[in-house]
């Protein structure tokens, strides 16, 4: 009787001791991004879309979206950023990286995903955060139309930041639409703990 106790507090200290580990792995993804609207907060899914939140890191870590602005707003749908800088010049890339969006993951209020072009294997720098649960992108088949658009994160702090976005008054600019007449800028993007 002994011995089972023992070897069960023995596994049970060993799931605590990995579910730590596994928390602490997780507190290593998380990204904020001061914006001159606020500060949001955003855990990536690195186990779930590794390619992607790679990507994403390597932009953060080279201070690529610091001066970037969200230049895409569009209410109860999506909030885009990442490739623009304050005076609308497109910012120069990496190689685009493969669509993760057969992963899982929902395009679900709240959460980051890939920007891209109508080739789904075409995300470089830009993302979005989705404003209300948008299953039209969510990924259904291995063809073009089916794809959808990879998840990889989701803002855990400062949703109301992001809610902020969507009532700044917009405008077209540079051949762009639903742009915001004054620029929501990504001051900083960095890795948090």
């Amino acid at each position: 009787m002994r011995t089972i106790i023992l070897f069960m507090m023995l596994s049970l200290t060993s799931t605590l001791s990995f579910s730590t580990e596994k928390i602490m792995s997780d507190t290593q993804t998380k990204v904020k991004l001061t914006t001159t609207l606020g500060e949001v907060i955003i855990q990536l899914n690195t186990e779930k879309a590794p390619v992607s939140s790679a990507n994403f890191l390597t932009y953060v870590n080279e201070g690529f979206y610091n001066g970037t602005i969200f230049h895409r707003i569009i209410p109860d749908f999506m909030a885009q950023g990442g490739g623009f800088d304050t005076s609308f010049s497109q910012k120069a890339v990496h190689a685009p990286i493969k669509n993760e969006a057969n992963n899982g993951l929902k395009n679900t209020r709240g959460t980051l995903a890939m920007a891209r072009t109508n080739d789904p294997d075409s995300a470089t720098a830009q993302f979005f955060i989705n404003y209300k649960d948008n299953s039209f992108l969510n990924h259904t088949s291995q063809t073009s139309s089916g794809w959808g658009y990879a998840v990889f994160g989701e803002v855990i702090e400062g949703m109301d930041v992001v809610d902020a976005m969507a009532k700044q008054a917009t405008s077209n600019r540079g051949g762009h639409q639903d742009v915001p007449k004054t620029d929501i800028i990504i001051e900083k993007a960095e890795v948090v703990k």
